[in-house]
């Protein structure tokens, strides 16, 4: 299924589920995990079979955000992936969804930790649910540094701007309950539950019509940022080919005939 040393990647059913693996050090991101998220949303994107992605961490931990100690020249670990990025400078940014919107939808399942880089990655998943210890914050600021993964750009856009400032400017902790007050998250359950809850929100997903989800994601997206006239236009031109599908005939024998549809992507 492949993965790396720090990202693992198992089937559930027609769900692909990729879970951040370094516990130790409360799954930083590293170069191996990295390439392991990029190489991951690629498989997605390319096997039909596959209708959700879930990403979660390994060991109560979503993610720490990026290795400051490797920041500090003290090295990083899986050197032997560093051609990797040499041949492609720009797959970091893919691999934390600032540069790459897989076409299935992705859904976090966050437990523990999700902070910095891990809420910068956050900002890339469309569902997202988490335990009700989980905690959320850009700390960059409190370090000196600046949460160059999108948030300036993104949060504001996901959240009221006045709670996106004040995440991006204080660098303070955010728990589960106040990051859903502001709607950084849709669904806060009990600890050690958020993937089990991601897993059932993905099945629902993978029950309906793959290229219907994938029309709806992709047309939310695109007309984020347009005009109210110019969003309706685009949504015709992504949503009436739907209709024309052999997926959206047998939704509607299925739908007569009082049966669970059996869609083909086609």
């Amino acid at each position: 299924m492949g993965g790396t040393e720090h990202l693992t990647v198992q089937r559930e059913g027609a769900t692909l589920v990729l879970t951040l693996n370094r516990p130790d050090a409360k799954n930083a991101l590293s170069l191996p995990m990295l390439v392991g998220l990029y190489d991951g949303w690629l498989a997605a994107d390319e096997d039909d079979a596959i209708r959700s992605i879930v990403l979660t961490g390994a060991g109560g931990a979503f993610c720490a955000g990026m290795d400051l100690k490797a920041l500090a020249g003290k090295g990083m670990t899986g050197q032997q992936y560093r051609d990797r990025l040499t041949a492609d400078p720009d797959l970091h940014w893919k691999a934390m969804l600032r540069h790459h919107r897989p076409r299935k939808p992705v859904i976090a399942a966050v437990e523990g930790a999700c902070v910095a880089g891990g809420t910068e990655i956050l900002q890339g998943t469309d569902i997202r649910v988490a335990g009700e210890s989980a905690t959320f914050g850009l700390f960059e600021v409190r370090r000196g540094l600046f949460p160059i993964g999108g948030s300036t750009v993104r949060l504001q856009r996901q959240i009221p701007r006045t709670h996106a400032l004040e995440m991006l400017l204080t660098g303070r902790p955010y728990t589960a309950r106040e990051a859903a007050g502001i709607g950084l998250i849709g669904h806060v359950v009990p600890d050690g539950t958020a993937l089990a809850e991601a897993l059932e929100i993905a099945e629902r997903i993978n029950a309906c019509g793959p290229l219907a989800v994938e029309a709806v994601k992709a047309s939310v997206y695109e007309t984020a940022e347009l005009t109210e006239t110019d969003g309706l236009a685009a949504e015709l031109t992504r949503g009436w080919p739907v209709f024309d599908t052999a997926d959206a005939k047998e939704g509607a024998r299925a739908f007569a005939e009082k049966r669970p549809p059996v869609y083909k992507r086609a």
